[in-house]
């Protein structure tokens, strides 16, 4: 399951991603957050180390957060020869007191497949806003997406909006609890309603936040995905050499 790779305007994307939620110590990891980030962003080899052991796994691509201890890493790990794809995020503009960050021109120079907007800006819905950012990433040749934490309220503004046709990819979070999501998908009436939106959309979708940031077990986790017909790629955190064993070795599993 989601071996190989998916084909969008003439560019091959894996269909699973290394997700990097872990490597910065994401708020929705709880206690184990400061542990993230003591660990590993504030350790690129550990970092490296997982992407590496990833790809020996068969993962051939990255969902890349841009933050710099993030980037030092997967430069160790292409170094060491172990090439992943990158499915960039873009943050809103980041300014420090030299500079401000464009992730989308950042993350153009290290050959990106794709790029998608966080959340942050998706969720917003200002689509002056997002439709000048996709524009941008358009421009780049990369494959352009959105992200969004709120799949039922945004995927209904999507369809509705000036934007619709300007992004290929949506990513957005999927598990059996609806843990970070604004449905309930213990009920069969709101996954029936969520699936018809996604498939109204008519966009290639990666799921996130599939393991519900460790609640659920690989085994759960998986088992409830293969029962969906519209997810076409995954993104899966890791945290450790041996988490990552254990969940790519049971997402691969016939």
């Amino acid at each position: 399951m989601f071996e190989g790779y998916l084909e969008i305007n003439g560019k091959k994307l894996p269909r699973t991603l290394l997700g990097t939620s872990p490597f910065i110590g994401a708020a929705q990891f709880g206690h184990r957050a400061r542990l993230y980030l003591l660990d590993l962003y504030r350790n690129p080899e550990a970092m490296a180390r997982i992407m590496v052991k990833s790809y020996q796994l068969g993962v051939r691509g990255i969902q890349l957060l841009p933050y710099p201890p993030v980037v030092e890493a997967l430069q160790m790990a292409r170094d060491e020869g172990f090439p992943l794809d990158i499915v960039g995020t873009i943050r809103p503009e980041v300014e420090t007191k030299d500079m401000k960050i464009n992730d989308i021109e950042f993350i153009s120079q290290l050959d990106a497949k794709a790029m998608l907007l966080h959340a942050s800006i998706t969720d917003q819905g200002d689509w002056n806003i997002i439709g000048e950012k996709l524009d941008a990433i358009n421009d780049t040749g990369a494959i352009s997406g959105l992200v969004t934490h709120m799949p039922f309220k945004t995927t209904s503004k999507l369809l509705k909006s000036p934007i619709l046709n300007d992004f290929q990819l949506y990513m957005v979070p999927v598990n059996r609890l609806g843990y970070l999501m604004d449905c309930d998908t213990h009920r069969l009436e709101e996954r029936a309603e969520f699936r018809n939106l996604l498939m109204k959309l008519d966009k290639k979708v990666i799921a996130k936040k599939v393991l519900a940031a460790g609640i659920m077990t690989p085994d759960d986790a998986f088992d409830y995905l293969r029962t969906l017909d519209f997810v076409d790629m995954v993104a899966l955190g890791i945290a450790s050499e041996d988490e990552a064993e254990e969940t790519f070795l049971k997402l691969y599993q016939p």
